[in-house]
Order: C-alpha cells, then structure tokens, then sequence
C-alpha cells in the first residue's frame, strides 16, 4: 500500500516549518549519527527523509501510531521503530561554551507539559498531570541553547534549576529568569516588599527585564505549535526526547 506523505517540499513546509535546504542540512546530521542503522540488517522500507518526515509529523500533529502508518504506507510495527530509532538521534546540539569577555545573554525559564507518565508527571498548578521542562535560549538569537530533563510538574522552578545540568551548562553566561528562581544566582526582578515599594530605577529596571524575558514565552509558543507537547502520551524518555527534538526543528527554522 503506497502512502500519502513523501519528503516532498510541500509536506516537509507544512509538517516540519522547514524548507528542503534546512531539511536536508538535518538528514546529514542524523545519518552521520547513524540513522541508516548498521548496514547488515534488514533495510528500512522508508528512505531516511521520509523515516525524518514521519518523526516530524508524529511530534507535529501526536497522531497516533495507527494513524501514522497509512500515512506513510507502512505497517504500525515500522512507525514504532522508525520513532523509537530516529528521536534520540533528533536532540539538540550541546551548547557552545561561552567566549571569555563576550558579552552573551540567556534566557531560562520552565514550561509545564501534560504528560501520561505517572513516573515523570505530578499534578501540578494546572491541574492536570504536567512535567516541568527548564528550557535556556539565547536573548539575541532566540535559539534554544539547553533543555534540562523533564522533572514532576509540582517541583518549584529554582529546585528544577539547581537538580539539573543547566547551572553547568550556563556556566560563565549572564542568565536572567522571572521571580521563581530567587536564591540562585541568576538575575531576577527586584523584589517589592512590605511597605517598602521600589525606586523608580528599579521599578524601570524590572521593566526591562520583563520586556527582554517575554522573548522565552514566545519561544514556547512556537514549540507548543508541536502537539506532542501539548499531551505526551507515551512513556520513558520520549518526552525528553521530543523537547530535545522540536528545538532542534526551532532553531534551524529560525536561523534559516
């Protein structure tokens, strides 16, 4: 049975925001990563850029896996094993080490994502059962430069921050983020408190700050258009995965 979709320029566009350059600059990367698999096995029924775009569609829309497979003209099994094979080898590339005496600026801040995995969510202020996933881009580029894995959605931000590896990731770089990451070493807005209103400095100082942080907030707009951070359904690491996944599509989109 022939499928619907193919690597073709209208599709790569519509699912993967990508145009065919972009596209094709991503399928070198996962095949030196080792894509194709070891060369004595079975070959894939799907060449690696259809086996890309199936992988693209599956985090755009979160169809389902029964749903994939006509799609593309193959059975459920190869959809499961085209995406349990294909995400890990989609994650975002390690953050460059910052240049002594540049002058660089990053972002962090954290995202609740509904997730399925008991092991991962925890019922959170949305009230749903979310993971809490710490995200840095870069203020002037707006690429996502660190995601931190996911951790339950009830742990405070600064409690995520301080767990995982981003502290060390960021290491060196100015890191700005809102008031829930008081006590650890990034620069928040000034704190107004009882009877004691801020200056007027302060008060243009935390205006500031507010208008350069709004740049992360616009950032998880962009990656919530992926549906499958909208209700990850599968287990492990696929949320990891899928966050590490659709910054990668994020950052080659906007710096195309």
């Amino acid at each position: 049975m022939g499928g619907v979709l193919r690597a073709e320029p209208v599709w790569v566009e519509t699912f993967t925001g990508l145009r065919m350059g972009r596209f094709e600059k991503l399928r070198r990367v996962v095949r030196e990563r080792g894509g194709n698999g070891p060369g004595d096995g079975r070959p894939w029924c799907l060449p690696l850029a259809e086996r890309l775009l199936l992988v693209a569609v599956y985090y755009r829309t979160n169809l389902t896996i029964r749903q994939l497979a006509p799609l593309f003209g193959c059975s459920p099994a190869t959809v499961c094993r085209v995406t349990q094979r294909l995400r890990p080898l989609l994650a975002l590339e390690p953050a460059p080490r910052p240049v002594p005496g540049a002058d660089r600026l990053w972002i962090v801040d954290g995202a609740l994502i509904p997730v399925r995995d008991r092991q991962v969510a925890a019922s959170s202020r949305n009230y749903r059962f979310s993971a809490n996933v710490q995200v840095i881009i870069d203020a002037d580029t707006r690429l996502v430069v660190a995601s931190a894995r996911p951790a339950p959605g009830n742990k405070a931000d600064a409690h995520v921050w301080r767990a995982s590896n981003l502290p060390a990731v960021a290491a060196g770089t100015t890191v700005i983020a809102d008031g829930a990451y008081l006590g650890t070493g990034l620069i928040v807005p000034h704190r107004r408190r009882a009877g004691r209103p801020l200056l007027r400095g302060q008060e243009e100082d935390n205006a500031e700050h507010r208008r350069v942080r709004a740049r992360i907030g616009h950032t998880f707009t962009r990656m919530k258009n992926w549906k499958i951070l909208r209700d990850c359904r599968q287990r492990g690491d696929v949320l990891h995965h899928a966050v590490q996944a659709v910054a990668t599509l994020h950052n080659l989109a906007v710096a195309a």
